[in-house]
C-alpha cells in the first residue's frame, strides 16, 4: 500500500503510540484524521501536524459509525485505550479489574463492527492494537492482558466475516512485544513492575533490549502497511531490537 492520499483514521492518535503513528503516516503523505477524547493534546496535534481532529470517546458508538461513515479511511488504525489500573490479584476491585475490557474491548467490538457494516471499501486495512502481555499474561495489572488477547482474537473474527461476506477488508492485530516508556499505558507498567522487583524505572526497561519510542513503533507499522510481505499476515510483534515479526500467518 502505497500510503500518499491515502485516508487514515488513528483512534488515540493525539498521544503516545497513537501520535507516533500519525506522525509517520503524515511523513509518508496521508490524510490523517485523529480520534482523541483530550481536546488539548488533540488540538496540539492538529496544530503541529495539520492533521485533521475529532473529539471522541471509543466507546461511543455512535461515533464510531459516524467518523467511518464521514471519513470513508483507507486505513483504520485502533490505537485508543485506557491505561490499566496496576495491582496484585488480591489488590484491585472488579472495577479496577475490568477498566480495560470496559474501554479497549467494548470500543474495539464497536469499532470493529462498524467497520464490517458501513462498511470499508475493499482493500481497506484496520490495525488492532493489542499487546505482548496477550502472550505472556501481566499479574500486576488486572483484566489488562486478557482484554488485548481478546482485541487479537476480535480481528481474526472480523477477518471471517469480511471474507464470509466478501467485503475485502484486512483485519490485523499489532502486538508490541515490551513495555514502551514514555506512554501512558508504559509508563504505568513500568513504574509498577520496577517497583515490585526493587529496580529503577529505567533500569526496568532496559531489560527489554533496544528501546522502541513511538515514533518508531509508527515506522514500524507503516512498514507494515507499505511492505507486501506483511499484506496477508493477520498478527504481528514488533520490538526495538527484532523489528517486525510474524506471529500469526493467512488465515487458512
Amino acid at each position: 500500500m502505497n500510503l500518499k492520499d491515502k485516508k487514515v483514521v488513528v483512534t488515540g492518535g493525539s498521544r503516545g503510540l497513537g501520535l507516533g503513528v500519525v506522525e509517520a503516516m503524515v511523513a509518508r503523505g496521508a490524510s490523517v484524521t485523529v480520534v482523541a477524547r483530550e481536546k488539548g493534546a488533540l488540538a496540539a496535534a492538529r496544530d503541529r501536524l495539520g492533521v485533521a481532529a475529532i473529539s471522541a470517546d471509543i466507546t461511543d458508538e455512535a461515533a464510531a459509525y459516524r467518523i467511518l461513515g464521514e471519513v470513508h479511511p483507507d486505513v483504520l488504525v485502533l490505537n485508543a485505550g485506557a491505561k490499566p489500573r496496576m495491582g496484585r490479584l488480591d489488590q484491585l476491585s472488579w472495577e479496577d479489574f475490568s477498566a480495560t475490557w470496559e474501554t479497549d474491548v467494548k470500543g474495539g467490538l464497536y469499532w470493529l463492527q462498524a467497520a464490517l457494516k458501513t462498511p470499508l471499501k475493499s482493500g481497506s486495512r484496520v490495525l488492532v492494537g493489542s499487546s505482548g502481555a496477550a502472550e505472556d499474561g501481566s499479574p500486576l495489572s488486572g483484566g489488562y492482558a486478557g482484554a488485548k488477547r481478546m482485541i487479537w482474537l476480535m480481528a481474526k473474527y472480523a477477518n471471517g466475516v469480511s471474507a464470509q461476506n466478501n467485503l475485502g477488508i484486512r483485519f490485523q492485530a499489532i502486538v508490541p512485544r515490551q513495555i514502551i516508556g514514555g506512554t501512558g499505558v508504559g509508563d504505568a507498567g513500568a513504574a509498577a513492575y520496577a517497583h515490585a522487583m526493587g529496580l529503577a524505572r529505567e533500569e526496568f526497561l532496559t531489560r527489554f533490549g533496544a528501546p522502541m519510542p513511538p515514533r518508531e513503533f509508527g515506522e514500524k507499522v507503516v512498514c507494515l502497511l507499505e511492505d507486501a510481505k506483511y499484506a496477508d499476515g493477520v498478527v504481528f510483534g514488533l520490538k526495538g531490537d527484532t523489528g517486525i515479526t510474524v506471529i500469526e500467518g493467512a488465515a487458512a
